[in-house]
Order: C-alpha cells, then sequence, then structure tokens
C-alpha cells in the first residue's frame, strides 16, 4: 500500500514537471491576462476595422461637404446670373416701350417742321377777317401744330428751342461758330432747326449758331 501511494506521487510530479507543460503555461497565462485585460486578438482586429470604417466615413464625409459647398456655389451663382438676366430683359421691355415709337416719331418731324414754317412764312398782318381765306388756312395750320405738340407731349416726346442757352453738345449741333452782338460767348445765338427729345434721350439735336468771344 504504501508503494502504490509511493508510485501516484511521483507519477503526479512527472505530469506537473512536464516540459509540455511548462512550455504552454507563459503562453496560457498570456492569453489568459489578455482576455482579463480585454485586450484579445479578436477584440483588437475589431477596433482596427472599426477605426479604418470610421476613416473611410470621414473622408466620405468631408468629400460629401466640398461637393456640397461647390454646388452650393454653382446655385448662387446661377441665381444671380437669372436675376441679371430678368433685370435686363426688364429693362429691354420698359425700353421697348418707352423708345419703340422713336422711329415713327422722327418721321413725323418733318411734319412738324413743315408746320411751323408754313404758319412763320405767312405775314401777320394779311390773317385778317377780310382775308377770310387765308385766315381760315392760317388758323388750321396753327390749331393743327398745336395738335401735333399735345401728341408728342403725351408720347414724351418734348421740343428743343435752345436760343439763349448754354450750348450742349449733347443736345444741339453747331453750324457755326460767330461772335454775336449782345450774346454771351458759348451761348446758343440763332436755331436753324428746333430738336427733340424724348423720354429724356435726344431724338434730334437742335442745329444752332453759337456765339463766340470778337
Amino acid at each position: 500500500m504504501a508503494s502504490w501511494c509511493v508510485r501516484a506521487v511521483r507519477q503526479s510530479y512527472s505530469v506537473v514537471a512536464s516540459p509540455a507543460l511548462i512550455r504552454a503555461s507563459p503562453r496560457l497565462l498570456c492569453t489568459a491576462t489578455q482576455q482579463k485585460n480585454g485586450h484579445g486578438p479578436e477584440e483588437e482586429a475589431e477596433k482596427a476595422e472599426q477605426s479604418s470604417a470610421e476613416k473611410v466615413l470621414m473622408e466620405e464625409k468631408t468629400q460629401l461637404e466640398e461637393q456640397l459647398k461647390e454646388m452650393t456655389e454653382k446655385y448662387k451663382r446661377a441665381l444671380a446670373d437669372t436675376e441679371n438676366l430678368r433685370t435686363r430683359s426688364q429693362k429691354m421691355i420698359e425700353d421697348a416701350k418707352l423708345y419703340g415709337i422713336q422711329g415713327f416719331c422722327k418721321d413725323l418731324l418733318e411734319v412738324a417742321d413743315i408746320l411751323e414754317k408754313a404758319t412763320e412764312s405767312v405775314p401777320k398782318e394779311e390773317v385778317t377777317s377780310q382775308n377770310p381765306h387765308l385766315k381760315n388756312l392760317y388758323d388750321g395750320l396753327v390749331m393743327t401744330e398745336v395738335q401735333i405738340q399735345k401728341v408728342f407731349t403725351k408720347h414724351g416726346l418734348i421740343k428743343l428751342n435752345p436760343v439763349d442757352q448754354k450750348f450742349d453738345p449733347y443736345e444741339h449741333e453747331a453750324l457755326f461758330h460767330a461772335p454775336v452782338e449782345g450774346k454771351e460767348p458759348g451761348s446758343v445765338a440763332i436755331v436753324t432747326k428746333v430738336g427733340y427729345k424724348i423720354h429724356g434721350r435726344t431724338l434730334r439735336p437742335a442745329l444752332v449758331g453759337v456765339a463766340k468771344a470778337p
């Protein structure tokens, strides 16, 4: 019985002291330690994958933010271009309404000039009741001239008769410069043909003679 106990103790000692078991012990201890500390290989791999995924998501987020910024800038530019186009179109429409008849008005100016010359050419002393035909004709010409000027005014057409006014190259066309007694140098001394403006824009400049210093 005693010998059997001795053999059992020796076998147990040999198992505990086995080299394979001794070599495996540090590895087992290390694995146990890692598992205890929460840093196992699977967890480390999972963390690495998570970090990589977060990096990819951050890059995608940055790209999307840049694209959004670029699209916002394009939208703002397109909106500004559309507003500018709308403003220009509106201005063109308004100008067309204001100045669309200027060609027609310019043709009528010749008619107004003829009426003015006709009334000026009639001797005033002969326009009497004793000469009814001439008087009626003269009165008709005057009424026609007055009426056509009313129509011009209604459509924004204003006559320019700049006698004694300062010469303005935007409204007047100088035919000659000459010293004129009693006239200030640089002023309009004679108007040979009246001018017209339509809504503030010169339609036809007045033909004038400008006084200069002697």
